[in-house]
């Protein structure tokens, strides 16, 4: 591996970040513009920007052949564990987050469901292009769903959308021109950036010996995850809590939905997938999913000491792909410990918060 390879690899990475925030600028602006709503802008445009690194890696990654499957599968299935123990975990440690009543009701049972199919979907080794035609006109109807609702969001949640998105509306000829131009640039430097980062991933995986899935369940996975890891922590810091976590969740169902069904439709044979990603990482991704909800449930509100559970969980979930692709003596011990006490005990505690919780709100009604 020589030093060229490092290069392209950190720069590919470099405009993903440039072109994600070009292209949620210019199309931000043009939609207000129009006359969008500024919470439709944040439910359509944002949320799809936002994930556009991961679309462009893999859709990139599927078309580079076998090899590049594994980064397309792994930077989708790494991206949405990443997400939630993550950017969910930084987030509420750095205020608790609030929980919309539609989060625990619609998505995140979606963001259950779709995790669910997918991992039924890759029983069979591969995710084909019919299975990616289920999943993209998954998200045309999610998205369709999601701005009818908007309309029926209250003002306060309409103003709180239009301080976070709204970046000033496009008034003269030069500004249509300019937002174009971000547009474009955005889409280009996007195209660009994903191929310097999945030729640079693969030669780096080659060189240390470690699994294409490796690298893109973390290096290339949180690497397109940096604009959810942005928004979400900016929208913490200015006390737009529920933005937040609806950025993540959101994200969560347009990367199975678009992302990997985009992925599987445009890929020769589909994506493939690797008996590690289906006897692990699927697991993991769907566990995390359903983790949300007892969470979510239980007060509305994430706290901080949940927010240093899911980094704690992440932190043991990146150490375990280490140790398992070096072959580390420590895997067997770390693997009775997590499996045998850790997630046990956290599951228990979960379910008890969520029982509490139940029965308080019962009483609540009650009374």
């Amino acid at each position: 591996m020589d030093i060229i390879t490092i290069v392209l690899f950190v720069l590919g990475l470099a405009l993903l970040i440039v072109g994600a925030e070009g292209l949620v600028r210019g199309a931000s602006r043009m939609a207000l513009g129009l006359g969008v709503s500024p919470l439709v802008v944040g439910l359509t445009v944002v949320a799809f920007g936002t994930s556009a690194p991961e679309l462009a890696v893999s859709i990139q990654s599927a078309l580079a052949g076998p090899n590049g499957a594994d980064v397309a599968l792994g930077n989708v299935v790494g991206s949405n564990i990443a997400n939630v123990l993550l950017i969910l975990g930084i987030s509420a440690v750095i205020t608790p987050l609030v929980v919309q009543q539609q989060l625990i009701r619609l998505d995140v049972p979606l963001m259950i469901g779709v995790s669910a199919l997918v991992f039924i979907m890759a029983m069979d080794g591969v995710i084909n292009r019919i299975d990616g035609l289920i999943l993209f006109s998954g998200i045309v109807i999610y998205t369709v769903f999601a701005i009818r609702q908007s309309r029926k969001e209250s003002a306060e949640v309409q103003q709180e959308y239009r301080s976070e998105f709204d970046t000033g509306k496009p008034q003269s000829v030069g500004d249509w021109i300019k937002n174009i131009l971000l547009l474009i640039g955005g889409l280009a430097l996007l195209v660009l950036g994903a191929r310097w980062l999945v030729d640079g991933a693969i030669s780096v995986a080659r060189a240390f010996g470690i699994s294409e899935l490796v690298i893109g369940l973390t290096i290339v996975a949180v690497g397109t995850s940096l604009p959810e890891i942005a928004t979400s922590i900016i929208a913490a810091l200015r006390g737009e809590r529920d933005i937040a976590v609806g950025n993540v969740v959101g994200s969560n169902i347009f990367n199975l939905l678009s992302v990997l069904g985009l992925s599987s439709i445009v890929a020769p044979v589909g994506v493939n997938v690797a008996p590690a990603a289906l006897n692990f990482d699927l697991p993991v991704m769907l566990a995390v999913a359903v983790a949300c909800l007892p969470i979510f449930f239980t007060g509305r509100l994430i706290a901080r000491w949940e927010g240093w559970l899911f980094l704690g969980y992440y932190i043991a979930y990146t150490l375990y792909l280490i140790l398992a692709a070096t072959q580390h003596e420590a895997l067997p011990a770390f693997s009775t410990v997590m499996g045998l006490f850790v997630l046990p005990l956290t599951a228990l505690t979960l379910l008890f918060l969520a029982w509490r919780a139940f029965h308080a709100e019962r009483r609540t009604v009650a009374s």
